[in-house]
């Protein structure tokens, strides 16, 4: 255990990583004042706080989401968490969305690539990743006629929101304007009487079933963006890479695995102790926040080799904890995945010598939402297939 002051919310918030690696090298937990409470650092106590929902446990009225959206499968344990997350299970199997959403995803992800193919360079998180991940939950939850760029600046809204009481601020009136349009939209499909909210509106109410979907969307969206953006940003970083995976396309998903181990979307997730407990030789008292750094497990070092290094060959790449472990591992993996494997290889396959612009680029920063700033590329537009034939 550390007794230093520890990194500040900034320090967190820009460039965790060496902080967090610091707080590693002298025990898994640590008092963080920042956050007044206690960081885990290392895979092996992440782990076990993530699938101890009984000692360890979401359900406190401090969790951000809940603030801002409600109670949902994020914010619930045990059986009324199993409730909520079955009412939503079905579309998010392995099987369904190889088989429901593969074909969709596959084509959206080259029908956004086209549009601005003909340009030569763009910032791929924001003509990409960003609308490749809006598109992809709205076609999923059955939105798909929502405007996205108004669904998108909801999103982005409530995601302030979110962020700013894990910062300590309260919740102000443009989040719940911002959560009461999305709300609206969600309660007019429900009553259409099909897709997967009127299917979950069979087993939940009507605030269950937003806040749920809510919360699916914050998963949709803001991880799938930032893992899109940052698998592109760190395969373009390495021309090597970059030409290994163009002669062998099964690389992408290894390049996937280590682009969620090395940066996770999301960088911590929080659990409240219900007992006094001890956690790594630490004494947790009961009501403590009990803050798990997603970000320091994928690097920790017992682990991972040279864990700050982007390796698309790491053979234990998949051991990384970006959709946590336990009760709560993440409905959407599968569909981030892939999500993500098929953007790749739309950018691959229809922006020929494509490459990473110098000072266009700026790397993951954010306290619980990480990712890139900016990934600024370009392209050989000579080089590219008439609009069409791709």
């Amino acid at each position: 255990m550390t007794t230093e002051p520890g990194p500040s919310l900034a320090d967190l918030a820009a460039d965790p990583h060496p902080h967090l690696a610091r707080l590693r090298s002298t025990g898994p937990v640590s008092w963080i004042p920042a956050l007044d409470g206690w960081l885990v650092t290392d895979r092996a106590t992440a782990l076990n706080v993530m699938r101890d929902d009984a000692t360890f446990t979401v359900d406190d009225p401090r969790f951000s989401t809940a603030q801002v959206v409600g109670r949902s499968m994020l914010s619930v344990d045990g059986a009324e968490h199993d409730r909520h997350r079955s009412a939503f299970s079905e579309p998010f199997r392995s099987g369904a969305v190889r088989e429901n959403l593969g074909p969709w995803l596959r084509d959206e992800a080259r029908r956004i690539v086209k549009s601005f193919a003909d340009g030569g360079s763009a910032e791929l998180r924001g003509a990409l990743a960003a609308p490749l991940a809006v598109s992809t939950v709205l076609h999923t939850l059955g939105l798909s006629p929502a405007d996205p760029d108004r669904v998108l600046g909801w999103y982005r809204t409530i995601g302030t929101a979110i962020e700013g009481v894990n910062a300590g601020r309260e919740v102000d009136d443009g989040a719940a304007v911002a959560v009461a349009g999305l709300r609206a939209r969600i309660d007019e499909t429900v009553a259409h009487g099909s897709g997967p909210l009127a299917d979950a509106a069979g087993m939940l109410d009507a605030d269950a079933v937003f806040a749920n979907a809510a919360v699916i969307m914050f998963g949709a969206i803001e991880t799938s963006e930032g893992t899109t953006a940052s698998a592109l940003l760190h395969l373009l970083s390495s021309p090597e890479q970059l030409a290994e995976v163009l002669a062998d396309r099964t690389l992408v998903a290894d390049v996937v695995e280590e682009a969620l181990r090395i940066e996770p979307a999301a960088g911590l997730v929080d659990r409240y102790a219900t007992r006094d407990v001890e956690v790594a030789g630490v004494n947790v008292r009961q009501g403590d926040l009990v803050t798990v750094s997603l970000a320091g497990a994928n690097r920790d070092p017992a682990v991972f080799d040279d864990p700050d290094r982007f390796d698309l060959h790491r053979a234990n790449a998949r051991q990384h904890l970006t959709f946590v472990q336990g009760p709560h591992v993440c409905l959407g993996m599968h569909l981030a995945r892939l999500e993500t494997r098929e953007a790749v290889d739309a950018v691959l396959d229809l922006l020929p010598g494509v490459r990473l612009v110098p000072g266009y680029s700026a790397p993951a920063r954010g306290l619980v939402f990480r990712k890139p700033g900016s990934v600024g590329a370009a392209w050989d537009v000579s080089r590219r297939a008439p609009t069409g034939t791709a």
